[in-house]
C-alpha cells in the first residue's frame, strides 16, 4: 500500500490549520506557501476535507479554514480515508464484507487481514493532536541554539 501525495498533504494541511487557527481563519494561500504545495492542488484536498465535515470555511477578507472539531477528535486513519478511500491493502478487503469468490480457499487472506488490522490500528491510534505535539517538539529542537 502506498499513500498518495493527496493523503500526505491532507495530513500536513490539517496539522497546519490546527497550528495556525489560533490566529484566526487559515488562508489556503498562506498554508500552500508554508507547506510548499500547489494552491490549486491544496484547494482540491481542502474541498474534500470540508465535504467530509473536517473543516469549516469562511469567505471574505477574514476568510479561511478552521478545524470543525478539536485536534484530538481526528485520527490519521480518518484523514487518510477522505483522500485515499479504504485503507485495505487488497481489493477484496475493501468495504463492509469480503465478497471475493475465492475467499473460502484463499491461502493469503489471513495475511492480508492481519496487515489491514495492523495498519488501521496504528493509524487510528495517532490523533491530529499527537502529530501537532510532535511537530512542536521538532520545531523546538530544530530552533535550539547553543
Amino acid at each position: 500500500m502506498k499513500i498518495s501525495t493527496k493523503g500526505r498533504y491532507a495530513i500536513r494541511i490539517m496539522i497546519d490549520i490546527a497550528e495556525h487557527e489560533k490566529s484566526g481563519n487559515v488562508s489556503m494561500k498562506d498554508a500552500a506557501k508554508r507547506q510548499n504545495i500547489s494552491l490549486k492542488y491544496l484547494e482540491q484536498i481542502v474541498n474534500a476535507l470540508g465535504k467530509a465535515g473536517y473543516l469549516k470555511s469562511r469567505r471574505g477578507s477574514q476568510g479561511g479554514y478552521q478545524l470543525a472539531k478539536a485536534p484530538e477528535a481526528y485520527t490519521a486513519a480518518d484523514i487518510l480515508r477522505v483522500t485515499e478511500g479504504d485503507l485495505a491493502p487488497v481489493a477484496c478487503l475493501e468495504g463492509e464484507k469480503n465478497m471475493c469468490p475465492n475467499r473460502a480457499h484463499c491461502s493469503t487472506i489471513n495475511m492480508w487481514e492481519g496487515l489491514y488490522k495492523v495498519v488501521v490500528d496504528y493509524l487510528s491510534g495517532i490523533t491530529l493532536a499527537d502529530l501537532l505535539e510532535k511537530k512542536k517538539l521538532q520545531d523546538e529542537n530544530f530552533n535550539y541554539n547553543i
